[in-house]
């Protein structure tokens, strides 16, 4: 009988990353410092730098984004969330991870000759034509990019008038980008911070395979 592998869920928030992780095969513990009740998974409410990560197959981290985001730059003021992505891998174990964040967080798009491994996933790579959400993940090793973007077609934006009147959703409009992000559970800002489960899907049987690769 083959073994369930077992994954840390750091930053979980409502479980956009632990729904895709737990399609590709994983066991998932969610841990956050607030309360997650719609979290679909175990969920442990502990600062996830300072969770016990020893008896875990992977562990996966989505640390705070405000102060990185490129796109939010007008709306925060700066230092006004941690950036961790730093203090995240240093305490990362012996076992393969990923640290997930925002385009202009300090994590390299491709591998590069100085060892680090990075990869940028659209949308449009998994099979979310109207979804681009461009999110950056560091990991381990090396994870391969599926495919080049496609913008061929406008994506779904539930801020914005023009993108809600022509995809014809002005009521509900951001529980019409939920459901296409694939995190039709979730509410309110939930929603803003949730991570297309189809992303950490792709790269969760990646994370399998590395796994079974070192038993």
């Amino acid at each position: 009988m083959t073994r369930l592998f077992t994954i840390a869920d750091l930053f979980c928030g409502a479980g956009g990353a632990g729904a895709g992780l737990h399609r590709a095969g994983f066991e998932v513990i969610g841990f956050d410092l607030h309360p997650q009740p719609r979290y679909p998974f175990t969920f442990q409410q502990e600062d996830a730098l300072t969770a016990d990560l020893s008896d875990f197959d992977a562990v996966w981290a989505s640390p705070p984004c405000q102060d990185y985001s490129v796109a939010m730059k007008h709306h925060v003021k700066s230092g006004a969330y941690p950036r961790l992505i730093t203090k995240v891998r240093d305490r990362m174990p012996n076992v393969p991870w990923v640290i997930e964040n925002v385009i202009g967080a300090p994590i390299p798009q491709q591998s590069t000759m100085f060892g680090e491994n990075g990869v940028m996933l659209c949308g449009t790579m998994v099979g979310l034509k109207n979804v681009w959400r461009h999110r950056l993940f560091l990991s381990s090793f090396p994870i391969p990019t599926p495919s080049q973007c496609s913008h061929l077609e406008q994506p779904m934006n539930p801020y914005r008038t023009t993108s809600r009147k022509r995809d014809g959703i002005e009521k509900g409009a951001m529980q019409h980008y939920a459901n296409a992000m694939g995190v039709g559970w979730m509410k309110g800002r939930e929603i803003g911070e949730a991570i297309p489960p189809a992303y950490s899907e792709y790269i969760g049987k990646y994370l399998i395979e590395k796994i079974r690769g070192k038993e």
